[in-house]
């Protein structure tokens, strides 16, 4: 079992930054992808970012490719994601999520989620 917990979300206007933070805890030996997920109102939660753990390897959706960036402080069990240039419509609720056993590419495999963090963007 492992554990996440999701920090950062805020009210921005458009154009803003901000930067998401999870922490892990629990068995995370195992993990060897982390993401970030997220869901508008009425719409189903998508994978948006995702770092292979040992690599460091990432991966994003062209909605927020070359303004959202993934990245990883392995030593303190923490993920981020920073994003720039945020838009009206990437507010949504905001999910951590981690992919453990047999790798599998893609975000099907990922199983663990935080409790999500709510960005807001204003016009």
């Amino acid at each position: 079992q492992v554990q996440l917990v999701e920090t950062g979300g805020a009210s921005v206007q458009a154009g803003g930054s901000l930067r998401l933070s999870c922490t892990a805890s629990g068995d995370t030996s195992k993990t060897y992808s982390m993401a970030w997920f997220r869901q508008s109102p009425g719409k189903e939660r998508e994978g948006i970012a995702q770092i292979y753990t040992g690599a460091g390897s990432t991966y994003y959706v062209d909605s927020v490719k070359g303004r959202f960036t993934i990245s990883q402080n392995a030593a303190k069990n923490t993920v981020y994601l920073q994003m720039n240039n945020l838009k009206p419509e990437d507010t949504a609720m905001y999910y951590c999520a981690a992919a453990q056993g047999v790798m599998v590419a893609g975000f099907a495999p990922f199983s663990y989620f935080g409790q999500g963090t709510q960005v807001t963007v204003s016009p």
